[in-house]
């Protein structure tokens, strides 16, 4: 299984919606069968990277709040970003630790390359390394020892979610960070009348992609039922001082272009992977939505705005740990 994070998914992942197309795929090929929730996330690779680098100051707040976790004593030699998709997270995490090897673990190659292309222009070349491991079965010893892991919207891409963390907790060293971002809140873009189609638009597409993720939840090889109380999962994996924390993205309108790419491009994922799930007025109106003439459209509309909150969840490895 190929798993991929979401800082580029949206760091903390969930990605754009929070449960979508966007962030939520996964190709597990089971006998040549490809699930209407597979995606090939290399293709996705730009649109991965333009995600994170909107959220690169959610990103890097929460890099410093893991620093301040872990606390002044703590000395950080080695980072794993589970699920690392393009990097930009692992580079952030190699500035946020100047003495630490920031290591990228994803299972598709042309994802790492653009790690290391990107850790080369900013200089972080020497610091940062890839390793390409499929999920959940590269989740061993075999990854190394760690003073920090963070992964962002791969853990629930694993059919087994508590024994993926029971896994991670397993390579913390004594006094270790394990920090998940899941769950959360689904982004918010547009008012509740938009002025086409029916009021209440964005409510009916998360209803659509909650039953999406559930599928994708179900079709996972080992899938296994857990209440997603992530404090209490991080604590059944043996780890202490669990708890969480939220970054908000508040980018009001009118957006910039980039952040009007971004919703242009989650839009176009959702019209392509469930439009068959809305009815004939709602697929019309994500149609204009996503004309890029329409003054209607997300480039031009002047009302769209971009609110994502991101939660992350955090437990420490006792120090007397073995």
């Amino acid at each position: 299984m190929t798993t991929h994070h979401a800082s580029e998914h949206g760091p903390s992942g969930h990605e754009a919606s929070g449960q979508g197309p966007s962030t939520h795929a996964h190709g597990h090929g089971q006998g040549g069968h490809h699930s209407t929730t597979d995606l090939d996330w290399e293709a996705m690779a730009a649109h991965l990277e333009r995600n994170a680098e909107l959220q690169l100051p959610v990103l890097s707040r929460t890099a410093t709040r893991l620093g301040e976790l872990l606390g002044p004593g703590h000395k950080v030699r080695r980072v794993l970003d589970i699920g690392s998709g393009p990097g930009v997270m692992t580079c952030v995490l190699a500035e946020a630790f100047p003495d630490a090897e920031a290591v990228a673990v994803d299972g598709a190659q042309g994802l790492l390359d653009h790690t290391r292309a990107r850790a080369e222009r900013l200089g972080l070349g020497a610091r940062v390394a890839t390793r390409h491991a499929e999920l959940p079965e590269g989740l061993d010893d075999s990854l190394g020892a760690a003073d920090l892991i963070w992964s962002s919207k791969a853990v629930h891409h694993l059919g087994d979610q508590q024994a993926a963390l029971d896994a991670l907790a397993g390579v913390l060293r004594p006094g270790g960070l394990l920090a998940v971002a899941e769950g959360g809140l689904p982004m918010r873009f547009l008012p509740r009348d938009i002025g086409i189609g029916r009021p209440g638009l964005q409510a009916r597409l998360d209803a659509v992609q909650e039953h999406w993720f559930s599928v994708m939840r179900d079709e996972l090889p080992g899938s296994a039922a857990v209440v997603e109380d992530w404090p209490a999962m991080l604590g059944r994996a043996g780890l202490t001082g669990t708890g969480g924390f939220t970054f908000l993205l508040d980018l009001p309108a009118p957006l910039g272009e980039e952040a009007r790419a971004f919703l242009h491009a989650h839009l176009t994922r959702l019209r392509e992977a469930m439009g068959e799930s809305l009815d004939a007025e709602d697929r019309k109106t994500l149609d204009v939505l996503l004309d890029p003439e329409a003054p209607e459209g997300i480039m031009r509309r002047p009302d769209a705005f971009l609110l994502w909150a991101t939660t992350v969840f955090t437990g420490t490895r006792p120090a007397g740990a073995p």
